[in-house]
């Protein structure tokens, strides 16, 4: 098990890391750090989330996410606007640029990921298919563990 554990964790680094190099050599924008794109996801699925309800979701703490905040907000790809229900608590909503940001990596890192999968063999996709189910159980069963 740890042999395939490694393995999993190796490949799917490199993966991650080749696509997200090439897809910031394409983009004409500056790159975002992996934590600043997670918490624009988050508040792309929940818009109107406060930020501990964020760190909860990126299981950060809250001056972590705080300071990414920040970061957006001043990046103009973020905005914090007061809670009707207690001003005091702020609310999280993506800008426009943000929206436009995220689908232009989104279609980027796809399109780079559909080209090189298409020169696979058709054994090789139907593996890659065929794992996808477990690899979304794999997800859950390590977000469920404390």
């Amino acid at each position: 098990m740890r042999d395939l554990a490694e393995n999993l964790m190796t490949t799917t680094a490199g993966l991650r890391r080749v696509v997200r190099r090439r897809v910031r050599e394409t983009l004409p924008h500056a790159p975002l750090r992996a934590g600043q794109v997670e918490l624009l996801r988050v508040v792309e699925s929940h818009p109107g989330i406060g930020v501990a309800a964020a760190a909860r979701a990126l299981h950060l703490a809250g001056n972590s996410v705080s300071t990414l905040v920040n970061q957006l907000v001043d990046a103009g790809l973020l905005e914090r606007r007061a809670d009707p229900a207690d001003r005091r608590a702020a609310r999280l909503e993506l800008t426009g640029a943000a929206r436009t940001r995220l689908a232009s990596w989104r279609r980027t890192r796809t399109g780079f990921v559909a080209s090189a999968v298409a020169t696979l063999s058709s054994a090789d996709r139907d593996a890659i298919e065929a794992a996808l189910p477990a690899l979304g159980r794999l997800i859950d069963a390590l977000q469920e563990e404390k």
